[in-house]
């Protein structure tokens, strides 16, 4: 099982920290948030990772291969030159992913109780599948009762996103993009439409009317994004709550 694990971002709420480090190697509990997310996927069987890398990006391979993850396969995409987003972060690393028919992908700074190993096989013979949470925030993705992605909403602007004309957002389930997903390598040909830098949410969006994107809720999810110095206080206590309730 391969996973691609975004690293690459400035982690501008996170400074002063990240004026003198990536926001992947920012230690909570005594270890860089890069290393816990490199544990628990190997944990979960997922041995070959794909980082992509931009700020401090020497120190992030550096860090790396002082692991020592002998029984893992590591690789670098390398975005130094300009940070591509999440969708092109994905599009520019398909060289390094598409000798597998799935990937996982995950945020660095994401913290949570999921089963990595269970979410990726609840997604099998899924075009796309994302998690998400009923956490209140100000955007949205729209479900419809089979959980198919259909539309995206800010409720404080009233914005809409979709591909469906005239969607009304009232007769849909609205669930908050959680920072970790699967998607099939069968939907890296829509990329040749995209420009080399753009959003992965957008992405999906463009598609759910072509391709099956389903929405996966935990019902007892403990998910922390450790974004801001704010967070960062309560990370350790976060992590060690979902290792007692693991």
């Amino acid at each position: 099982m391969k996973c691609m694990v975004f690293a690459a971002g400035l982690g501008t709420r996170l400074k002063p920290l990240t004026n003198r480090m990536p926001k992947a190697l920012v230690p909570v509990g005594g270890r860089p948030l890069l290393q816990i997310l490199l544990e628990t996927l190997r944990s979960a069987g997922f041995h070959e990772v794909v980082i992509n890398v931009h700020h401090f990006a020497d120190m992030i391979e550096e860090f790396v291969s002082s692991l020592h993850l002998d029984d893992m396969q590591i690789s670098f995409s390398d975005e130094r030159s300009e940070l591509l987003e999440t969708g092109g972060g994905i599009k520019h690393a398909v060289p390094l992913l598409q000798d597998t028919s799935r990937i996982l992908i995950h945020n660095v700074d994401i913290l949570s109780n999921v089963d990595l190993n269970a979410f990726f096989r609840a997604g099998e013979g899924k075009k796309a599948t994302l998690l998400v949470s009923s956490r209140e925030t100000q955007r949205y993705l729209l479900f419809d009762d089979d959980m198919r992605l259909v539309g995206w909403i800010n409720v404080k602007t009233g914005e809409v996103k979709s591909p469906y004309p005239d969607l009304d957002p009232e007769r849909f389930h609205k669930y908050a993009f959680a920072g970790i997903h699967q998607m099939s390598t069968s939907l890296f040909h829509y990329f040749d439409e995209w420009p080399h830098k753009f959003s992965i949410i957008d992405f999906y969006l463009s598609i759910c009317h072509k391709e099956p994107i389903f929405g996966f809720v935990k019902s007892d999810l403990l998910l922390m994004d450790v974004g801001k110095l704010d967070t960062l206080d309560q990370a350790e206590a976060f992590l060690n709550s979902i290792s007692v309730s693991s």
